[in-house]
């Protein structure tokens, strides 16, 4: 028996990617259908939906309450979702889904990185993989996955200088 997953691509560093023209890195296009693609997800049916390409660090209000939006409609018809998300701003949206959806239907899982995945030195892959494995194991609630922890919400917080996620 398949699960359905919902990924949601929200943008953030996770999503970034190189401009060799200007030689920045932005949210230019995804880069999730590459990380997927070097997976092996058996058992796991992935339907992606884009809900913006935009860095974190300029969400506001008006943007944490689409995803918590979109997120209330595909639960309803998937066993969990993924988000992706930018970790400057990832700590709100996680507040919001609580919020907004109460105890929700399935799963929901943040994740991001701290690297974008086009770097040779990035957390992206490793994150995303945890984020899909945690979605299929723990029980109903908003999570993030990052850096081998599972943390749920309400009450995660980012540590700015240590680059993580802890709950105080």
């Amino acid at each position: 028996m398949s699960r359905r997953i919902a990924l949601l691509s929200t943008g953030g560093t996770i999503e970034k990617t190189y401009n060799e023209s200007d030689g920045t890195i932005s949210n230019q296009r995804s880069v999730l259908e590459i990380m997927l693609a070097g997976l092996i997800l058996r058992g796991v049916q992935i339907e992606r939906i884009p809900v913006m390409n935009k860095d974190s660090q300029f969400m506001d209000d008006d943007d944490h309450d689409r995803i918590a939006t979109v997120a209330n409609v595909y639960q309803q018809s998937h066993d969990g979702l993924v988000i992706t998300h930018g970790t400057d701003r990832l700590q709100f949206s996680g507040e919001v889904l609580c919020q907004r959806l109460g105890a929700p239907r399935v799963p929901i899982v943040l994740t991001g990185a701290m690297r974008p995945f086009e770097l040779r030195n990035t957390d992206a892959l490793q994150n995303l993989t945890e984020a899909l494995l945690a979605v299929q194991l723990v029980p109903p609630g908003v999570y993030v996955a990052m850096h081998n922890q599972v943390l749920q919400f309400p009450g995660v917080v980012k540590d700015h200088t240590e680059l993580r996620f802890f709950k105080p």
